[in-house]
């Protein structure tokens, strides 16, 4: 098998946060303390920086420059060493017509902006995550295609199924048609991130099912465990070594590029970076 990835970064950054602007340092030092952790990939911290979302933080007017500085900043992150940036596209918070109320020519406007504002300020790879209907991620694909983005990584979140036997996204996509919609749609890379019992074993399924639906790369970034809720806030509590365990089963699998979502830090990504180096050397 070939050489894998490691990934790390910002994926649930709410642009929408006047900070991104005001205290850039804050969003360069944690980025910098994943690529000090041995991450080959960060992404953006853009999540919530389509026009949809930034117009509820009343931050509209801000949206190439947030964007932009989003990937100057992860960027900026890696230093002299090599890396790849990841220009993060989030849901945009409204259901397509016609089961909600959003057009999707607009959608389509509101993630080409984005896409094109990440694109010109060098982002290598446009990632549209935390998916869960095929109706938006399509439109996203067309729209990073439409901005010239060199890559488009499509990343859908999966929810663990009552009895545990199977994940699906909570608009009722499979794995196995996702993967099939994405390369023809014309996505360069499959991906899984987040999603309600998307632990690393979960991961290992689902790359498993992407890789026998399709010939694209594979990407996942699981949760850090189950959470458990601690004064009305989800915690998680898997510890990086235990995350690190089922490293190998999601490589085995077919993932390309692995790294961690809800719940995880540097640390997880340092013990995840040293069970990736140990497969590549086999």
């Amino acid at each position: 098998m070939g050489t894998q990835l490691m990934l790390a970064g910002l994926a649930n950054g709410d642009c929408g946060e006047a900070w991104n602007l005001s205290h850039p340092e804050r969003v360069l030092k944690i980025q910098r303390s994943y690529v000090e952790a041995g991450t080959d990939c960060l992404i953006s911290n853009t999540f919530g920086g389509s026009r949809l979302m930034l117009k509820r933080h009343g931050h509209v007017d801000q949206l190439r420059e947030l964007n932009q500085a989003g990937a100057r900043i992860a960027r900026e992150a890696f230093g002299d060493r090599q890396g790849f940036v990841l220009g993060d596209l989030g849901p945009l918070g409204a259901i397509l017509q016609p089961y909600g109320d959003l057009p999707a020519e607009e959608a389509q406007a509101a993630y080409e902006e984005q896409a094109r504002a990440l694109v010109e300020a060098g982002a290598d790879a446009i990632i549209i995550e935390t998916q869960t209907s095929l109706e938006e991620i399509g439109v996203a694909i067309d729209a990073a295609k439409a901005a010239g983005a060199p890559c488009i990584i499509a990343s859908l979140a999966y929810d663990l199924s009552a009895d545990k036997s199977f994940y699906v996204t909570m608009m009722g996509v499979m794995p196995e048609r996702a993967a099939e919609f994405a390369e023809e749609r014309g996505a360069h890379v499959i991906a899984l991130n987040c999603g309600t019992g998307m632990d690393m074993n979960g991961a290992a399924m689902v790359a498993k099912q992407y890789r026998d639906a399709c010939s694209l790369p594979v990407m996942v970034q699981p949760n850090a465990g189950l959470p458990v809720l601690e004064n009305m806030k989800a915690v998680y509590k898997q510890l990086p070594v235990d995350m690190a365990k089922h490293v190998p089963d999601a490589l085995t699998a077919g993932a390309n590029i692995i790294g961690s979502c809800c719940g995880s830090t540097p640390e997880h990504t340092r013990a995840i970076q040293g069970v990736v180096k140990e497969f590549n050397r086999k």
